[in-house]
């Protein structure tokens, strides 16, 4: 006998009969596209690719090298295995030490050795989703709020709220200034929140931007210190993507910020880090909450408990970083094949007439679509976005789901891949864009009159995208908006 829609609210939980995952998003429908249809060169090469998922899979050679040369490093080998019980019994919460030293180094080495970090200070969690979760559980009640600067990486919402009850409030920021954060906006936000009897905790910032690619001037971070300071409220720095920065302007961490001559009360400063992206390793669920609040890192600390790296993932990783050669080769050969494919995606974008969001870090580009749209409405966002999915076969994430107040923008990774992938994911996207292409009238009042175009297919069929029979299906979402 099967359980009701109404037996399984009375025998579970709120949390478990409700949506507050987030799994409905359209960020994560394109991951299910994905995982119903994957792309691969040979078993199925008109399947959907994966350009949804920021991951640094370019340096892998070197990794893989590393290991080859340090078996002693896993406790799985001849080499190493003679340390398997000291790692394999009971160890606190606190971590290895010669982990928290090793991270603490590389963490340094990805800011450009302009600061330094204390070990003692480093608390580890399940990856930066649990780093999140921890930070959000130390600093604010359920009902309470963190301001976050629009767009914003989709899983903030599952990872700071759904579990703790905390609110995120946005803050606008617009296309007309790079999506720049403004202490103009921060106010509006606070003051909102406030007349709304909201009681803000704190001011979360992505810095390199999820998912704009950009990093954030010294002037800004100044501003954002001393609007946190006035407020005294809680500034949660994520710096996930420090190690993804290829080019000028360079990456300046909070943590330097505040070592310069700023009135700041360091209590109130904390940063969320993790290897998922600068070193690729995301499966290891290595997340960092560095904080320099003495109280935060205690309870961080306990809370650990239900979130710990395994200790053999922490005596690999401490070996791999305390190797400064490799960790110094490393960081500037993952910049530099960031660079080369940066530029060899948004040179063919360009190419034909698309742009991206000017940007020198992450492993994605904010891809500007809005002269693909039928209206400039979410509407029609959401239906280029389901035609790009499945009938392009390309999983992008649409602005939407990354709470963006403009439509036809999307996130595109590029570092997720290897070569001959790109290059099939450029031609369907080149291929798309490049069909027929009717003027529309300008109309009054449109931020894109100049430029508002769409699409029409009266020439072209969309197999020519895909190089296979498959024409587009007449329930194509874009189909049906063009009639």
């Amino acid at each position: 006998m099967g359980f009701t829609v109404s037996n399984q609210q009375q025998l579970l939980s709120k949390m478990a009969t409700g949506n507050g995952h987030g799994e409905n998003s359209p960020y994560f429908d394109g991951w299910k596209a994905y995982d119903s249809d994957p792309f691969h060169p040979t078993k199925n090469p008109h399947g959907v690719i994966q350009m949804g998922l920021a991951e640094n899979q370019l340096c892998f050679d070197l990794i893989e090298e590393w290991v080859l040369k340090n078996p002693e490093a896993s406790i799985c080998t001849a080499a190493g295995v003679n340390q398997f019980k000291d790692i394999a019994i009971f160890q606190d919460y606190h971590g290895l030490p010669e982990f928290r030293n090793a991270v603490a180094n590389f963490m340094g080495k990805t800011r450009g050795n302009q600061v330094t970090f204390d070990p003692d200070r480093i608390v580890m969690s399940g990856g930066a989703t649990g780093a999140h979760e921890m930070i959000a559980f130390c600093l604010a009640d359920p009902g309470d709020a963190f301001l976050v600067p629009v767009p914003y990486y989709p899983g903030f919402d599952r990872d700071l709220g759904w579990r703790t009850g905390v609110q995120l409030i946005p803050v606008a920021c617009e296309s007309s200034n790079s999506f720049k954060v403004t202490r103009a906006a921060l106010e509006a936000a606070y003051e909102k929140a406030q007349k709304d009897n909201i009681r803000v905790k704190g001011l979360l910032i992505t810095n390199p931007s999820n998912p704009l690619g950009t990093v954030l001037d010294r002037e800004t971070l100044r501003s954002l210190v001393t609007f946190i300071n006035e407020k005294k409220i809680h500034l949660v720095c994520d710096e996930i993507y420090a190690a993804t920065v290829f080019s000028q302007p360079i990456f300046i961490s909070i943590a330097e910020i505040i070592e310069e001559d700023i009135e700041c009360d360091t209590n109130l400063v904390h940063i969320v880090y993790s290897l998922s992206k600068d070193m690729g390793f995301p499966g290891f669920r290595v997340g960092i909450v560095y904080s320099y609040n003495d109280a935060v890192v205690n309870c961080a600390r306990k809370m650990s408990s239900f979130g710990l790296v395994s200790t053999q993932t922490q005596h690999l990783i401490a070996s791999m970083l305390s190797d400064n050669e490799f960790v110094d080769r490393f960081i500037a050969q993952s910049a530099q094949k960031l660079k080369a494919r940066h530029m060899r995606f948004t040179t063919e974008l360009d190419q034909v007439g698309t742009s991206c969001l000017k940007s020198n870090g992450g492993l994605f580009v904010w891809m500007d679509l809005h002269k693909l749209l039928k209206e400039q409405t979410f509407e029609a966002e959401m239906a280029l976005w389901r035609t790009i999915i499945h009938e392009v076969k390309l999983n992008v994430s649409p602005g939407s789901s990354f709470h963006c107040p403009e439509p036809g923008w999307f996130r595109v990774c590029f570092a997720n891949m290897d070569d001959n992938t790109m290059e099939i994911a450029l031609k369907r996207i080149r291929n798309f864009v490049q069909q027929d292409k009717e003027a529309v009238v300008p109309r009054k009042n449109n931020r894109f009159c100049q430029n508002n175009l769409r699409l029409s297919f009266k020439s072209r069929r969309m197999d020519d995208i895909m190089m296979s029979p498959c024409m587009m299906s007449p329930q194509s979402p874009l189909v049906r908006a063009m009639t």
